[in-house]
């Protein structure tokens, strides 16, 4: 793949349709990306519900039981209703229209939201940690019955919120932080409720703390998980599963096409990948049918609905002339069709 530098430049097709309205589809009909909103929201919102009535009984029982284990399931049953609550007012943000300086809208305001949930899920989960291995040295009296039999009602809880969460789109990396969440109380819940009856038959106290650092380890892994993904997306890394060098190789062994530079493979929000490149095609060759041949196998083998391709003839100083093949109406000729400023946005590093 001839050329592959790290600058990125956009056609001016992005400037065409911003001017009704920023629709960067590129001419590939309307398609929706992210969270089916209404449907997601009342999903959510019968998942909070559950969760923060149950977590205000937890939390009574937790104290009254001197359970370090449920009070750790309330403390994570309160990181899983402010995560849903971020997911809720992400949905909101990112169903706003693009406009002014926002030329994608206020779409990664859900990417935000997950690297909250995962950084709140690794900080609770350090606290935690210590709490427990505190516990271990030093055991309070734990009462295991109250715990057993309020660690099997938070598991019914979680495994109804668990599944309104499911109901949700979890393409949406924003509603995967949210689930991760409520799954991993399922399991902190299990957890409990197998210390509460060790306690109980046993008398050993040890094992609620015990508990709480098998939570720990799934809150970190989970935790860790939503934050590197959300941190690709914002250092601009291509989709994973999406090798840039494979799909540039792909994209020059196209009928007609010389070289392939200037590729960029992003995401702009959770299911949404776009790509941008300079295209040169063989003298004389048509840049319309290679544009148009080449978004749609981008389209249909690596799923990327949006691209902005700059299609010049080889040899030609495209500073100089300044063609812009995707921007033009297709009028059966070549590059030359069009000719326009080229919009330079700045480089898109990953």
């Amino acid at each position: 793949m001839p050329g592959h530098t790290h600058t990125h430049e956009h056609a001016t097709e992005d400037r065409a349709r911003d001017a009704h309205g920023h629709g960067h589809d590129h001419g590939h009909g309307g398609h929706s990306h992210g969270v089916a909103a209404d449907a997601d929201r009342r999903w959510l919102t019968i998942a909070l519900t559950l969760i923060t009535v149950f977590m205000a009984v937890e939390v009574t029982v937790g104290i009254l039981a001197r359970s370090l284990a449920l009070i750790s399931d309330a403390a994570h049953m309160l990181t899983d209703a402010a995560s849903i609550v971020l997911a809720l007012v992400a949905m909101r943000l990112a169903a706003r229209p693009a406009r002014g300086g926002y030329t994608y809208g206020l779409k990664r305001a859900e990417i935000l939201s997950a690297q909250a949930n995962g950084l709140t899920l690794v900080l609770l989960a350090v606290w935690l940690g210590y709490e427990a291995v505190r516990r271990l040295i030093n055991p309070p009296d734990v009462e295991g019955g109250l715990v057993l039999v309020t660690a099997l009602v938070g598991i019914a809880v979680n495994i109804v919120a668990a599944w309104c969460i499911s109901k949700a789109n979890r393409t949406s990396l924003n509603v995967e932080g949210a689930f991760q969440h409520i799954l991993n109380d399922l399991y902190a819940f299990i957890g409990t409720a197998v210390a509460g009856l060790i306690v109980m038959l046993t008398g050993f106290a040890r094992m609620d703390a015990i508990a709480t650092l098998a939570v720990v380890a799934l809150m970190l892994k989970a935790g860790i998980g939503l934050i590197r993904a959300s941190g690709r997306i914002f250092l601009e890394a291509a989709p994973a599963g999406i090798d840039p060098d494979a799909v540039g190789d792909r994209m020059a062994a196209a009928d007609q096409v010389v070289e392939i530079h200037d590729l960029h493979i992003w995401t702009i929000t959770s299911g949404q990948p776009a790509l941008s490149a300079h295209v040169l095609v063989k003298p004389g060759g048509d840049c319309h049918a290679v544009r148009r041949r080449l978004q749609e196998t981008l389209r249909e083998e690596y799923g990327i609905t949006h691209a902005t391709l700059q299609v010049d003839h080889l040899g030609e100083d495209s500073d100089e002339l300044l063609h812009i093949g995707s921007a033009a109406p297709d009028h059966g000729a070549h590059c030359d069709d069009s000719h326009g400023p080229v919009h330079r946005p700045g480089p898109h590093d990953h």
